[in-house]
C-alpha cells in the first residue's frame, strides 16, 4: 500500500514501456501516485495518464525553470483544469536558483500568482525549492501558503528549515536521495520529521534510489525509499506504508 506522492511516468523516458513500468510499481505495492504536470507540454500528458489509470492522481502547476515561458492565459487554463476530478493539488511550483533560465524576479512573481490560484481553488501545494531556502520560505509566510499547506518536495533542507516547514503546515517528503549512503543530512531530517507529517516519492524518472543510482528512476522503486524511511524510524515498512498513505490521502483529499 505505497502512495508515490510525486513521479512523472509521462515523461519521455518511459515511451517504450510506460505500460510495463506501471506494472512493475503495482507488483512493488504500489496503489497511488500523483503524477506531476508542470509546463504547457506536461499538464495534458499527465491529465491523460490520470485519466487512463485509475490509481494516478495529478497535480498541475507551473515549474520555476519554465516561469519566464509562462503567458497570458496560461494561469486561467490551469485553474480551469482544476475542475477536473483527479487534480488534487497545485504543482510543482517554487523557485530554482541552480538553473539560469527565468530571472528571480519572473520565479517570484510566477510562484505568488500560483499561491493564490491554490487558495481559490481550495488545494495543497507541491514546492520546489532548489538553492532558495531563504527566498522560498519568506514568499510561503508573506503569501500565507499555511492556509491551504502542501509538500515541500524532495526536500533537501536542514532540520532547522524543516521546523519553519512543519510550523507553516508543510508536509516534508523524501526521495531518492535519502537512500545515498553518505546522505547524512536528509536522513537525520527524516528521522526527526513527525510521522503525520512524512510522505514519500520518487521524482521519477529523476534522482534514483541506491542501489539504482544512475540509471532512470521509475515508481517501482518508491519501495525502497519507503525501507529507508521504516529503517531510520526503527519501523516496519508496513507501519511507514500504511503511516505515508494515510498522511497522503488526508493531504490531497482522497477516499482511503
Amino acid at each position: 500500500m505505497l502512495f508515490d506522492t510525486h513521479t512523472h511516468m509521462d515523461a519521455p523516458e518511459f515511451e517504450a514501456d510506460r505500460d510495463e513500468a506501471m506494472a512493475r510499481a503495482v507488483e512493488a505495492g504500489v496503489t497511488r501516485m500523483v503524477n506531476i504536470g508542470f509546463n504547457r507540454e506536461t499538464i495534458p500528458t499527465t491529465l491523460a495518464l490520470a485519466d487512463k489509470y485509475p490509481f494516478v492522481y495529478a497535480a498541475i502547476g507551473w515549474h520555476p525553470v519554465d516561469a519566464i515561458d509562462m503567458q497570458e492565459g496560461d494561469l486561467e487554463w490551469i485553474e480551469s483544469l482544476c475542475a477536473h476530478e483527479k487534480v488534487v493539488a497545485i504543482g510543482e511550483i517554487g523557485l530554482d536558483y541552480h538553473w539560469d533560465k527565468s530571472p528571480k524576479d519572473v520565479q517570484h512573481r510566477v510562484l505568488r500568482e500560483q499561491i493564490a490560484l491554490a487558495k481559490r481553488v481550495k488545494l495543497p501545494i507541491v514546492i520546489h525549492n532548489r538553492e532558495a531556502h531563504e527566498d522560498t520560505i519568506r514568499i510561503l509566510k508573506e503569501e500565507n501558503a499555511s492556509e491551504v499547506g502542501g509538500i515541500m518536495h524532495a526536500f533537501s533542507g536542514s532540520w532547522e528549515t524543516a521546523k519553519i516547514c512543519l510550523d507553516l503546515g508543510f508536509h516534508l517528503s523524501f526521495g531518492g536521495p535519502v537512500t545515498f549512503k553518505n546522505a547524512k543530512q536528509p536522513k537525520e531530517v527524516l528521522e526527526k520529521t513527525p510521522m503525520d507529517r512524512l510522505l514519500i516519492e520518487t521524482d521519477a524518472p529523476y534522482l534514483t534510489p541506491h542501489p539504482y543510482r544512475g540509471k532512470r528512476n521509475e515508481t517501482a522503486y518508491v519501495r525502497l525509499v519507503a525501507e529507508t524511511a521504516a529503517q531510520l524510524k526503527g519501523i516496519s515498512l508496513e507501519e511507514i506504508a500504511e503511516q505515508t498513505m494515510k498522511n497522503a490521502n488526508k493531504l490531497f483529499g482522497i477516499g482511503s
